[in-house]
């Protein structure tokens, strides 16, 4: 397998382990910058070595990831389970989950990394695919992956025509039939009442967003106390119900002006915003730019 540093997204994981008692959110290409690419594909190898094998626990906020073990092998952990990883493996992790991992020397395989952006537009209007992929684990007899991997990764490197399309394509494929093994696996292993919780509450915002529900509207939709739901998110996804709610708004903000031409204004009215400055200001908070700023960057 070639191996190659060329594409390395942005990272601030060190190269020392940190400290075992805390687990720490890594700001990587989604989650700093926004949008740079369509999705990013690395070798297992090319971060793994600069860390000795070993990624400590941390999770990501805004990204989902799926590896592929194609040789060798390891251990991870999946917020509390620890999983062995064999040739063939698939490792599902979805936004928010802690995850770890111990990798023999010289394992090979791909990590995809997708943002909320192109999930959003992936999975729109493909029924309950989302609750399936929030799944978190391992997943084995996938024999199928293989050849997958190998295109997006020789896809991602080029630079042909309508790549960003092609790149969107695999990126679909390969989540259909993450999902499609998952729900198979869920059959026999039936997610948890609070890990439901959590994908109801996640399916009521896709529907609300818009209209600006606040944490106790959804409590109250969900017939339990905003306590008890909070509670249950913060402990699911690292985060509280509130900031869940505030990232899909800013995640369809992101996509508005990476994607369309409307003004920061129109874009501000039709997110449900009724003063665009207060808009101006919860996007610099959550990007660290402004929207104007923003924008401007995925022009240069």
């Amino acid at each position: 397998m070639v191996k190659t540093n060329q594409n390395l997204y942005i990272s601030n994981m060190p190269t020392t382990s940190p400290s075992r008692q805390t687990i720490h959110s890594y700001s990587l290409f989604g989650e700093s910058t926004h949008l740079p690419d369509v999705m990013h594909c690395e070798t297992i190898a090319e971060r793994s070595v600069l860390h000795d094998w070993e990624l400590a626990p941390h999770r990501h906020a805004r990204l989902h990831q799926l590896m592929w073990i194609q040789t060798g092998g390891g251990l991870a952990q999946l917020d509390d389970d620890h999983c062995p990883l064999k040739p063939g493996c698939l490792v599902n992790v979805p936004p928010g989950h802690v995850h770890a991992f111990r990798f023999e020397h010289n394992t090979q395989g791909w990590v995809v990394t997708l943002a909320d952006e192109l999930l959003d537009e992936i999975l729109a209007h493909v029924g309950d695919v989302r609750q399936s992929l929030s799944r978190c684990g391992v997943l084995t007899q996938l024999s199928s992956i293989t050849p997958l991997m190998e295109q997006i990764w020789q896809e991602f490197q080029d630079s042909a025509p309508a790549r960003a399309l092609v790149l969107r394509g695999l990126s679909a494929t390969l989540l259909g039939r993450v999902a499609r093994a998952l729900a198979q696996a869920q059959d026999n292993s039936p997610a948890t009442q609070e890990s439901r919780l959590v994908q109801r509450l996640r399916a009521l915002i896709d529907q609300h967003y818009l209209e600006h529900w606040q944490v106790t509207d959804y409590a109250r939709a969900l017939s339990v106390s905003t306590t008890h739901l909070s509670r249950v998110t913060r402990a699911a996804t690292g985060t509280p119900a509130s900031a869940l709610i505030e990232a899909r708004l800013l995640r369809e903000a992101r996509r508005h002006l990476a994607y369309t031409h409307l003004s920061i204004t129109t874009i501000a009215y039709a997110l449900g915003y009724s003063d665009p400055a207060y808009f101006t200001r919860v996007f610099t908070r959550d990007a660290g730019i402004s929207p104007r700023r923003f924008r401007a960057r995925l022009t240069a």
